[in-house]
């Protein structure tokens, strides 16, 4: 059976422990069972979930947004899957072309306590036409550019078919690197950035 997925985005949620929402490992599975993944290394994390769910399912839900962590254990630090390596390399913040315009002011806020250096930022990338662009990670881009970073880490992935699109709306704005975002405060966030992609897969259809 397919279960229904919901990532949490939220930095605030009494369900999860906190080093789990910093991390965006947090999921709720078919309305009711609150599971989670804690990042312990580079490439390694302890999955938190109940046993009626396909936890190979969770794991791949997660790897959406974090394709670097490739060795999943459970609590008791028993192996559930290990996928091959992926190749995480240095690239300058300002070779990264961003599929995203708009970043939230609270998200910034709530990521400075677990980011020390720009060794702990590592971004899914996509190369479109030579160029890198960033999936997803906007959040901590812009932090990194605010702290003085020069680099962040990386690792390229499949772009979706949604993403050119993205990327020539970032372009007509006048985006065309994370020192480009635009900082906006959580209320217009939600207000610009969904009322933007609701409209743009809208118009897919």
């Amino acid at each position: 059976m397919k279960h229904k997925i919901q990532r949490i985005n939220s930095y605030d949620d009494e369900r999860f422990d906190k080093e789990i929402l910093t991390q965006h490992g947090a999921f709720v599975v078919d309305g009711k069972y609150n599971c989670g993944f804690k990042i312990i290394n580079e490439n390694s994390a302890i999955a938190f979930y109940d046993n009626e769910i396909d936890v190979l399912q969770l794991i791949d839900e997660f790897r959406f947004y974090s394709e670097h962590i490739v060795n999943f254990y459970d609590k008791h630090m028993e192996l559930i899957k290990a996928f091959p390596p992926i190749d995480v390399f240095s690239i300058a913040i300002k070779e990264i072309q961003p599929s995203q315009f708009f970043v939230d002011k609270d998200k910034v806020e709530a990521i400075q306590s677990f980011i020390n250096n720009e060794e702990d930022i590592i971004i899914p990338l996509a190369k479109l036409k030579d160029s890198f662009i960033s999936l997803d990670g906007h959040t901590r881009l812009y932090y990194a550019v605010s702290r003085g970073y020069d680099k962040v880490k990386g690792y390229l992935t499949e772009p979706g078919d949604y993403l050119e699109g993205f990327v020539e709306e970032a372009r007509k704005r006048k985006v065309y690197s994370p020192y480009d975002l635009e900082l906006i405060s959580h209320e217009d966030y939600k207000i610009k950035w969904d009322k933007f992609c609701d409209d743009f897969f809208k118009a897919r259809e």
